[in-house]
């Protein structure tokens, strides 16, 4: 929700009284022309009822003037957008509200608040007259069908008074921002195989049910097992003690976006850079709704959340890593070096990769970047100009180790996800088995 905005301009009085003058229309231009005519004609001719006529025409734009101008410093507009986060594709509504703080009812106002072309056109609207201490409120939608952040304002303000011999401008200095999220697939469960240290359905039930046993004990309870007494404790404590239940480990899984600007083709929502951006985001809401505990890599080593950051709520960790991906941008960056100081092959759990093109030594370095312990899927996007390239690129990186699919124009992530985890199942029981 915006604040309101201030009600001063911001400026020096004499300065913009000055300015106020320059808002004379055509209309009132010609009135002070007209009775400047009027007062020269009437000494000319003797008349002093031409004097008179004369004085109200050059009069009357002036005092429309200065009414306006003490009407414009005491108009005040708050915007409000609801939501202030949508999905590709969504609509979100945005709220203005004008209000006269002043002591004299405005003139007709015209609002005008500046969007990005990308949310659709600018919207206009015209008020009539405000009362003092009223208030108007008006409404328009905004879409967009690419992800990003997109500012909306400052809105422009325009006031004329009931004779048209005026126009004031003001423009207010407060703008907001709308976060468009990226699209977000939604997923079918998939099995994925592998040792115990893993990351797949089986991995994460046996971290559940071993977990980690805290040796802290607490005060006794009604209905607490009697096997579970602590009885050391209690001895010491001269009251009935009893061992904490044990606390269940959620699985690893890092989503890996490579957002190097080299690797993809195209640009627009229907790229490949946006489809992998999508998919990433499509693999974070999964995953944690799964119970896995996900962070988010980019080749450039960024993290979320932060290493040694407060884990907090789940959806709250699942927002940051959306708002993230919502402003992401292609990187200059050629390599995944970055990528490698955070992600170390010792780390166990569940790795999904969304890459782009990736030559011999991208998929060598993607190879270490694969965990000893735990799952590694990766997702080409549609990076190569030719079916024969794609191929030979992801027979390059199921060669580093990696369960691999194409994601390709119209291929849906969920069947992709569905067989590089069959894949992946597939080569952990022949590992294993």
């Amino acid at each position: 929700m915006a604040a309101p905005v201030a009600a001063g301009t911001g400026v020096d009085e004499r300065e913009s009284l000055r300015a106020a003058f320059g808002g004379l229309t055509t209309r009132g231009r010609s009135f002070v022309a007209a009775g400047g005519a009027a007062t020269l004609c009437s000494y000319a001719l003797g008349q002093p009822d031409l004097l008179r006529v004369g004085v109200l025409l050059a009069v009357l734009p002036l005092l429309c003037v200065l009414v306006l101008h003490g009407t414009r410093s005491r108009v005040t507009a708050t915007r409000r957008l609801t939501p202030e986060r949508v999905p590709a594709g969504g609509d979100a509504r945005v709220h203005l509200r004008v209000e006269n703080v002043g002591r004299l009812p405005s003139g007709l106002l015209l609002l005008q608040d500046r969007v990005p072309y990308m949310l659709g056109p600018r919207p206009r609207f015209v008020l009539d007259r405000i009362e003092p201490g009223g208030r108007r409120e008006v409404t328009y939608r905004v879409r967009s069908d690419m992800r990003g952040r997109y500012p909306l304002g400052p809105l422009e303000l325009r006031l004329t008074d009931p004779f048209g011999m005026a126009e004031l401008s003001r423009s207010f200095s407060t703008s907001d921002t709308m976060t468009v999220l990226p699209y977000v697939e939604p997923l079918p469960p998939a099995r994925l195989g592998g040792n115990a240290n893993g990351a797949g359905d089986g991995a994460r039930r046996g971290l559940a049910a071993v977990g980690e046993d805290d040796i802290i004990p607490r005060d006794y309870r009604h209905g607490d097992d009697l096997r579970r007494v602590h009885w050391r404790s209690t001895a010491h404590r001269g009251a009935l003690m009893v061992r904490r239940e044990e606390q269940p480990r959620r699985t690893q899984c890092t989503v890996l976006l490579d957002t190097r600007r080299s690797a993809y083709l195209g640009a627009g929502p229907e790229s490949a850079f946006e489809r992998a951006v999508s998919g990433a985001a499509s693999m974070v809401r999964h995953l944690a709704d799964q119970g896995y505990e996900v962070r988010l890599l980019t080749d450039t080593g960024l993290v979320v959340p932060r290493p040694g950051a407060e884990p907090g709520d789940v959806l709250e960790r699942v927002g940051v890593m959306m708002d993230v991906l919502a402003g992401v941008e292609p990187s200059a960056g050629e390599s995944l070096e970055a990528a490698e100081q955070v992600l170390r092959p010792s780390d166990s759990g569940l790795v999904v990769a969304f890459t782009g093109a990736l030559d011999d030594a991208r998929s060598a370095a993607l190879g270490r970047l694969r965990p000893r312990q735990g799952a590694a899927l990766a997702f080409v996007v549609g990076g190569q100009r030719d079916a024969a390239a794609e191929a030979r690129q992801l027979a390059a990186v199921r060669a580093a180790g990696w369960a691999a699919q194409l994601l390709g124009a119209g291929v849906p992530l969920g069947h992709a996800w569905q067989q590089a985890a069959s894949e992946q199942s597939g080569d952990a029981a022949g590992r294993y088995g």
